[in-house]
């Protein structure tokens, strides 16, 4: 009788999560989870100097097509496994201008806005992350972020990697630590949790306007 009784109750909670909107009842307890409500965009490894660091891109807003023709090996046509920090912008109100009027120029499919959070080894999106090249020393994403808290800088990324040619299009990615600038882009993110205190990036990649 017991078995049936639990058959029965089952049974009758089943029909619940076709009510449920997708994930937005479900309680979100850090930005990780936040991410994994958003389309991922890219996930491999952001390397700067002798350091990489695992990273999951979901996007916030813009155009997934852009993250598709920037973010590719020009070679062999595949998708970049790690992008290399090569360059800072400070994070000075005229050059936060200026990226801000490249996103208003490429709107609405000339730039994507991604939320960066820490790749977990397992978790969804890590599927082919990259192996880490000899020399280089994996670590955590908030070390990244708290590097370019301390230089109050952006980091900057040309795209395509390796320099584009012919006609391929080519912009730029700037990786945001937690500021004024990238908060604008985390206000549902914000009303979802309360607070951001996981740490975080946001990418801005801005195709170049002929």
């Amino acid at each position: 009788m017991k078995c049936s009784e639990r058959n029965h109750r089952t049974t009758e909670a089943e029909p619940k999560p076709l009510e449920e909107p997708k994930h937005e009842t479900k309680k979100l307890k850090n930005l990780s989870e936040y991410a994994q409500t958003l389309q991922l965009g890219w996930n491999g490894l952001l390397v700067l100097k002798n350091s990489c660091f695992p990273t999951s891109m979901h996007i916030l807003e813009g155009d997934q097509g852009i993250i598709s023709s920037l973010l590719k090996d020009h070679t062999s046509g595949s998708k970049l496994t790690q992008l290399k920090i090569a360059q800072r912008l400070r994070l000075d109100q005229p050059k936060l201008d200026e990226v801000t009027r490249h996103i208003k120029q490429g709107s609405p499919n000339g730039y994507a806005v991604l939320l960066a959070t820490q790749a977990t080894p397992s978790g969804p999106g890590t599927e082919g992350m990259p192996t880490v090249e000899p020399g280089l020393q994996r670590r955590l994403l908030r070390n990244l972020v708290s590097y370019l808290k301390q230089k109050q800088a952006a980091g900057v990324i040309s795209l395509p990697v390796g320099g584009s040619k012919g006609r391929d299009s080519t912009g730029m990615l700037y990786a945001f630590p937690p500021c004024d600038f990238s908060q604008q882009y985390l206000q549902s993110a914000l009303r979802t949790l309360g607070k951001l205190e996981e740490e975080h990036m946001v990418i801005v990649i801005v195709r170049d306007t002929a």
